[in-house]
This record gives structure tokens, C-alpha cells and sequence, in this order.
């Protein structure tokens, strides 16, 4: 049995979830998510709880069974916490502007650059942070992804987009003799 897979989701107050032939829908009090159902695994939603089965113990479904409960699972907490995620903007003459759905950023280019997140993700500006929210876990990790992105951080000066927990690894400059 998956570690993972065998422990059953305990549904939140407010939280209901439907299962259809080809997907789980989730609703909660921010929105709306589905999650596509894979051949061989079943879904049952009984007494407040979401348990995931599935239908041999082949190396396909065995694959299966843990991913489908940890995308049941993240659907469940996207529409009651929602997900969010932080960037750190480092470098001299660097600069931020907008929020909501798309900002500008001045990186040292000889343009400023346009960054429009795809829907269901919220963009907020801080001084130097981009707060990157969303329902949808996928989407907010590829929207923060596509931004880091634009500028990588560089190992001698940290200059450039980085998340607000990572730590990048920093190189001595040339050694004078």
C-alpha cells in the first residue's frame, strides 16, 4: 500500500467534493478546482472523508494511487487556505511596479520587462517582494517559476529574482595577488 495514497483527506467545514466519471470537483469558499481522475484508481467520499483506492496492486497504479490522493489533497486546501508563494527582487536600480494581474519590473535591461500572470493567480508588490497567490497549487508554482525566470539570481552579487527561501550559493570574486 503507498504511504501516501492509503491515508484517508479529512474534508474541512464547508468543503464539499463531487466525483464524476472523469473528475473530482472540489468547492470551497474561495473557488473551484478539478481534479482529473486516472485509470484504476477510485475515489469515495463518505462521513466528511475523501479515501483513495485503487484497483490492482500493478506498478502503474501503485504509481497512481499517491499522486491522485496529493492532487485531491491540494485541491482540498487550495480552496479553503489558497497557496501562495514569495520572490525577492535583489539588485541596485532594480524596481517594481503594478499588482493584480501583471506588473512591470525595470532588471537591468534596456527595457522594462511585462509580466501577465494566467488567470486564477494574483500578483501582489511589496517594496522588492512579489507575492504570488492563488487557489490553484500548479499554477502559482509555474507563475512564480516564470518570473524567477527573468532573472536568475548570479552567484557573485545575489543580484536578480529569487524565491524568499532560498538560499543562493555565493562564489569568491578574482583572487588580487
Amino acid at each position: 500500500m503507498s504511504r501516501i495514497g492509503k491515508l484517508p483527506i479529512v474534508l474541512p467545514s464547508g468543503v464539499t467534493i463531487t466525483v464524476g466519471d472523469n473528475e473530482v470537483a472540489v468547492v470551497g469558499s474561495k473557488g473551484t478546482l478539478s481534479v482529473a481522475m486516472q485509470t484504476g484508481i477510485g475515489v469515495k467520499a463518505e462521513d466528511g472523508k475523501v479515501v483513495v483506492t485503487r484497483e490492482s496492486d500493478s506498478k502503474e497504479h501503485k504509481a497512481k494511487h499517491g499522486l491522485v490522493r496529493s492532487l485531491i489533497n491540494n485541491a482540498v486546501n487550495g480552496v479553503t487556505k489558497g497557496f501562495e508563494k514569495k520572490l525577492e527582487v535583489n539588485g541596485v536600480g532594480y524596481r517594481l511596479n503594478g499588482g493584480g494581474q501583471s506588473i512591470e519590473m525595470n532588471l537591468g535591461f534596456s527595457h522594462p520587462v511585462k509580466y501577465t500572470a494566467p488567470e486564477g493567480v494574483q500578483l501582489a508588490v511589496d517594496k522588492m517582494t512579489i507575492t504570488v497567490s492563488g487557489i490553484d497549487k500548479q499554477l502559482v508554482g509555474q507563475a512564480a517559476a516564470d518570473i524567477r525566470s527573468l532573472k536568475k539570481p548570479e552567484p557573485y552579487k545575489g543580484k536578480g529574482i529569487k524565491y524568499a527561501d532560498e538560499v543562493i550559493l555565493r562564489k569568491a570574486g578574482k583572487a588580487g595577488s
